[in-house]
């Protein structure tokens, strides 16, 4: 028996009085059925990688855009970097609020605000030709729109999973992997063809198609709680809960592109390493999410991909052909996919009361967003006062993927005093 994974029935505390979206009695713990680990849960793991696809699929994509904006459109590569930094920013930031709402019942309305959100992104930026247009369509709009759909179907399929969730979320985060597969495809094939902004609306109907099924299948498992604290403060004085957001905002507190501005590779080789690190990313995320359920669980699962991704990191210094990258590519996307699917499989193993999953989930991706504003920043200084080289900047990414580590292996050792 894995002592850090989830066992036992599912108890839903009690927390208000009834209302038009709770019936039942206050005072009253509501019964609620164990996950069903599969079923209709996967209808919903299906949901949720739909969403990635439109998210996160489309944020690995960015590399597309950023060298179309630099060089079609004469637009400096730091600004055309913040407004990718600021998609992922909100994205993270939102969680607390979306997951909030998702804990008050609101999911399938969530779902449609944030996938017309993107739909208006995706289609405004196709027509922008100046650097505010696409700051405001792909980068606030666009932002808003991911984060609102992130950690709602993340939570919801959490709901559904006890033992196998770090599976059923592994192929709801691997959409990242699909959509930052096809999405470079499409461009790859249809620029030459019809131009980059009628690319861009042909993945728009991407979205939408994805959009449509999402709405027409998302279901939520557990009771509505429409009443509660935005941020449940009382959760960082938990140790494991503490530490745990710790490590990831470590975690999120990344490194930048590498290929083309340090090997000066041609446009398509560049391209075919994005290809290779986003296909890598399924078996990425489901090897470890297979032994997380089998053996480990999250906790011992994520420790020594941190440290893996922390040595991985410190020999990106070697890193200096492009064969050499084509191997760093496949090696660095199986191990950073890992990392961020079990990093995702352990929020809900800190929450015994699935109505808050929502909330305190939300709570530490909005923590980590802060993360993903200022490490861009901070490996852009480094690189600046290495004169240009990586140096400085990797020797950081893999002290902090340590750093990482020791603060999950802290939360791992708190959660087992308590359960003593």
């Amino acid at each position: 028996m894995n002592s850090d994974k989830e066992e036992g029935s599912v108890e839903v505390a009690p927390t208000s009085p009834p209302s038009e979206m709770e019936t039942a009695p206050a005072g009253r713990s509501v019964d609620i059925e164990p996950p069903p680990d599969g079923g209709r849960g996967w209808v919903q793991v299906f949901v949720g990688h739909l969403a990635l696809f439109n998210t996160f699929g489309w944020f690995n994509s960015y590399g597309i855009f950023q060298d179309y904006y630099t060089e079609e459109l004469h637009l400096p590569l730091s600004a055309v970097s913040w407004t990718g930094s600021v998609q992922v920013f909100l994205l993270a930031c939102i969680g607390m609020f979306s997951g909030r709402l998702f804990d008050a019942g609101y999911f399938r309305s969530l779902i449609a605000v944030g996938s017309a959100l993107q739909l208006v992104a995706v289609f405004t930026a196709s027509l922008a030709t100046e650097y505010w247009q696409l700051f405001l369509a792909q980068g606030l709009c666009g932002g808003l729109g991911a984060g609102i759909l992130y950690c709602p179907v993340i939570a919801c399929v959490a709901t559904y999973f006890s033992r196998k969730r770090a599976l059923a979320i592994a192929l709801v985060t691997s959409g990242g992997a699909t959509g930052g597969t096809v999405f470079p495809i499409i461009a790859q094939q249809l620029s030459d063809k019809v131009g980059f902004p009628w690319t861009m609306r042909v993945m728009g109907f991407v979205f939408m198609f994805n959009a449509a099924v999402m709405l027409v299948f998302a279901r939520t498992r557990l009771p509505p709680r429409p009443r509660g604290p935005l941020v449940e403060w009382a959760a960082f004085k938990e140790l494991p809960y503490a530490f745990y957001t710790a490590g990831a905002f470590c975690l999120l507190w990344g490194i930048n592109h590498y290929g083309r501005t340090v090997l000066g590779m041609e446009g398509e080789t560049s391209l075919n390493t994005l290809f290779i690190a986003n296909a890598v990313g399924v078996p990425g995320r489901i090897i470890p999410a297979l032994v997380s359920d089998a053996y480990f669980g999250p906790f011992r699962t994520l420790v020594p991909l941190c440290v893996g991704a922390s040595i991985l990191y410190f020999g990106w210094v070697g890193v200096g052909s492009e064969g050499a990258l084509y191997a760093f590519a496949v090696v660095s996307g199986l191990v950073n996919a890992g990392v961020q699917t079990i990093a995702m499989t352990g929020l809900p193993t800190l929450t015994k009361d699935l109505s808050k999953v929502g909330t305190r989930s939300g709570m530490i991706m909005t923590v980590g967003s802060f993360a993903c504003l200022t490490g861009p920043p901070v490996a852009g200084a480094l690189i600046d006062v290495a004169g240009g080289r990586y140096l400085y900047m990797q020797i950081w990414a893999g002290c902090i993927m340590f750093l990482s580590a020791c603060f999950v292996t802290a939360s791992w050792l708190a959660r087992q005093k308590q359960e003593i």
